[in-house]
């Protein structure tokens, strides 16, 4: 007990220090631990990429391999940022609007690929879509496969996006689009769309970003068979088994300015999303 109430005294001392620094030493603390964290290990990724200048930055990305892998990953990444835009929104109207037994338990499992460590999921997915699937439907090795694991790791993003908006949407809208005769359709897209637009749009692009980043799920259901079923995450790690480090680097490189590209994107989403609402 006397353990515990140092440890709180020692917090509430370090709050207070904080406080009298004002928001410079806040600040300075984000800031520092934003490098430590984020900054520096991108900006040495960025630096080994470039070690051998230009030309053997866009030499490696470009290799039949990492090409591939990039254009399989770029490409399986839209797809799926696009269907989960699509059916998050419709589960996340689901959970909002519709009333069920088990709804709780759906909302709960909405969350389970957050919390699923995503090289478990590929092994659950490998026995539901694998060579011995319970269900008759092998997807194992294939690019179908390596689409419903992206899709499995990326559905929360969406849902959870849209739901809070759509929570907070006011109904009041709808109704009276309804009294003057709009029907469900029309009320949904000239009412409901425009103001879940912009949610829909940064969680498929958070969809997109983690996609493009995945590796557990993948590993497994797509066999990593280069010019076919291996995504860069993959290609980044055979790579560096093989002791390419700089190569490596170059194609993470490529997908950190894919995302960045794409969180900018959001940024300005967000920003549209905020003047008109």
């Amino acid at each position: 007990m006397s353990a515990l109430a140092t440890t709180s005294g020692k917090a509430g001392r370090a709050a207070a220090a904080i406080a009298r620094g004002g928001p410079g030493l806040g600040l300075g603390m984000g800031v520092i631990y934003l490098s430590l964290i984020v900054l520096f290990p991108l900006a040495a990724v960025v630096w080994t990429a470039g070690e051998r200048g230009w030309q053997g930055f866009w030499g490696a990305i470009t290799t039949p391999d990492s090409w591939a892998a990039l254009m399989l990953t770029l490409g399986a990444s839209a797809i799926v940022a696009l269907i989960n835009v699509v059916m998050g929104t419709v589960i996340a109207w689901v959970l909002v609007r519709d009333n069920f037994p088990g709804k709780s338990i759906v909302d709960t499992l909405i969350d389970l690929p957050f919390a699923l460590p995503t090289i478990v999921a590929g092994l659950v997915l490998l026995a539901i879509y694998g060579t011995n699937s319970p269900l008759g439907i092998n997807l194992a090795y294939t690019r179908a496969g390596v689409i419903v694991a992206l899709l499995f790791v990326t559905l929360p993003f969406v849902v959870r996006t849209v739901q809070p908006v759509l929570a907070e949407l006011d109904t009041d809208m709808e109704q009276a689009a309804h009294s003057l005769g709009a029907s469900p359709g029309v009320t949904f897209r000239r009412v409901v769309l425009p103001n879940l637009l912009p949610a829909m749009l940064s969680g498929g692009g958070l969809a997109f970003t983690r996609a493009i980043a995945e590796f557990g799920s993948t590993v497994l259901l797509s066999g990593n068979l280069p010019f076919h079923t291996q995504v860069a995450a993959v290609n980044i790690f055979a790579r560096i088994e093989s002791g390419d480090t700089t190569a490596a680097a170059a194609v993470a490189t490529a997908l950190l300015i894919v995302s960045f590209v794409v969180l900018v994107l959001l940024d300005l989403v967000q920003r549209w999303g905020s003047r008109r609402g």
